[in-house]
C-alpha cells in the first residue's frame, strides 16, 4: 500500500523501486518521472515537486514534451506582429538551421549543453556567424515564450554573444570609387548611388521614395516607408525597420542639381510618382539590380563591394564633417538604447549642418550627372 504523506505519495512496486505520485494545480494524478532505487530519492523529488509549486514556478512534465518543430512551427504562425519579410527570415532560419538538428527533440530535452553543441556544430560546419547569430536568435525567442507558456521552466539558451551581429568590417570606398561606379552604372541610377553614399538611406528605402519625399528647396529627403522583396518575388511597400527608420535626412546642397535633372530626366511625372524606375518603367529590384551594380564595379576596377557599403561610407564621411554617434544614429535610422542614454543630450537640428559639411567631397571634384562641368 502507498504511504500517505503531507504532499503526494510513495509506493514500493514488485521490482522493489519506489513510485511517487502527486496532484498537479487541477488535482490530476501525476507518477513521478521514473521508479527510483530509493525511497529517500522518491521523497526528495517529491520534496522539490512541493516547493516548486509553492514558489509558483513548477512545470507540468506533460507540457514540455512538445517537439521544437511542433512549437516553433505553431509560434511562427501566431506571430502576426512580425514584417513579412521578417517573419519570412524567421522562418527559413528555424526550417534550415535549427530544426534540422533540434527540431524532432522535446522542449524539455533542450538543455544549454544541447543548445552549445548544435551551435558549435553549425559554425564548424562553414555556416557563416550572421547566419548562427540569427538561427540562435530565433531559437532563443522560441524557447522564451516557451517559459512564458510554462512548458520549461528556463530558457537553455545562455551562450554569450552568441546572438550578437559580427559582420566582418567593410571597407570604406573613398570619394573617388564612389564616383567611379557611380560612373559606369546606368544613367537612371547614378543619383541613386550618390544618395546612397552621402545620405546613406537603404536601397529598400531608395525605391520606395516618391517625388513628395523630396524636398529640392530645402534640401530634405524623407524617408517613409521602404520595399522589400519577399523570396517569391513579390514586392511590398511597408514601414522602415524601426520608429527610428522614419526620419528626414539632409541632401549636400551640391546634390541638389543632380537630384532635379534626375527628377526631370527619369523620376515618374505627379507627385506621388517614384524617384526611381526601372528601364521599362518597372520597379527597381533587388536581384535586377545587383546585376548592374556589380557589371559597373567591374568597370570600375572594383570587387566585393556591396551596394550597402555606400551606407557605411557615407556614414564615415558625416562622422569627418562633425556628426557624433547619436546624429550618425539619426541620420542612418538606426536606434540604439545604450547610444541614445549616452548622447541624449546631443544637439538637435544638425542635420542640415552635416549634409553642407559633405559638400567638401562633393562640389568642384566629382564630375556629377546632368550638371555641365
Amino acid at each position: 500500500m502507498p504511504r500517505r504523506r503531507s504532499f503526494g505519495s510513495i509506493r514500493k512496486l514488485p521490482s522493489g523501486k519506489y513510485q511517487a505520485r502527486y496532484r498537479d494545480r487541477d488535482g490530476q494524478m501525476i507518477n513521478g518521472p521514473q521508479p527510483f532505487d530509493r525511497k529517500g530519492d522518491a521523497e526528495l523529488f517529491l520534496a522539490d515537486v512541493q516547493a516548486s509549486m509553492a514558489r509558483g514556478d513548477w512545470i507540468d512534465p506533460e507540457a514540455g514534451k512538445v517537439t521544437l518543430r511542433d512549437y516553433g512551427t505553431a509560434w511562427l504562425a501566431q506571430r502576426s506582429d512580425l514584417a513579412r519579410r521578417t517573419h519570412e527570415r524567421y522562418e527559413g532560419a528555424f526550417r534550415l538551421h535549427v530544426c534540422p538538428t533540434l527540431g524532432g527533440k522535446p522542449l524539455k530535452e533542450i538543455t544549454p549543453e544541447v543548445v552549445r553543441i548544435w551551435h558549435s556544430g553549425l559554425l564548424a560546419a562553414g555556416t557563416p556567424w550572421p547566419t548562427v547569430a540569427k538561427a540562435y536568435r530565433v531559437l532563443r525567442a522560441i524557447m522564451t515564450t516557451a517559459v512564458d507558456d510554462e512548458r520549461i521552466r528556463r530558457n537553455p539558451c545562455k551562450i554569450k554573444g552568441a546572438g550578437d551581429d559580427r559582420s566582418p568590417e567593410r571597407e570604406v570606398l573613398s570619394v573617388d570609387e564612389v564616383e567611379a561606379v557611380m560612373s559606369k552604372i546606368d544613367q537612371r541610377y547614378q543619383v541613386m548611388v550618390l544618395l546612397a553614399a552621402f545620405t546613406t538611406l537603404r536601397l529598400g528605402e531608395l525605391a520606395a521614395l516618391r517625388r513628395r519625399d523630396i524636398d529640392l528647396v530645402g534640401g530634405w529627403v524623407h524617408v517613409r516607408r521602404a520595399q522589400a522583396e519577399l523570396d517569391t518575388g513579390e514586392l511590398i511597400i511597408k514601414a522602415p525597420k524601426s520608429d527610428a527608420g522614419v526620419r528626414k535626412v539632409g541632401i549636400p546642397t551640391d546634390l541638389i542639381p543632380s537630384l532635379r535633372w534626375h527628377l526631370d530626366t527619369y523620376s515618374e511625372p505627379d507627385r506621388n510618382g517614384r524617384v526611381f524606375v526601372g528601364p521599362k518603367g518597372g520597379y527597381v529590384r533587388r536581384q535586377n539590380f545587383r546585376r548592374l551594380w556589380v557589371k559597373a564595379l567591374t568597370a570600375a576596377g572594383l570587387t566585393d563591394v556591396h551596394f550597402h557599403d555606400l551606407r557605411h561610407t557615407g556614414n564615415t564621411l558625416a562622422a569627418a564633417a562633425g556628426a557624433n554617434l547619436r546624429e550618425l544614429m539619426e541620420r542612418m535610422g538606426h536606434t540604439s538604447t545604450r547610444a541614445a542614454v549616452i548622447y541624449q543630450h546631443a544637439a538637435k537640428g544638425r542635420d542640415r549642418e552635416i549634409a553642407d559639411g559633405l559638400n567638401v567631397h562633393i562640389g568642384g571634384k566629382m564630375k556629377l550627372p546632368g550638371v555641365a562641368s
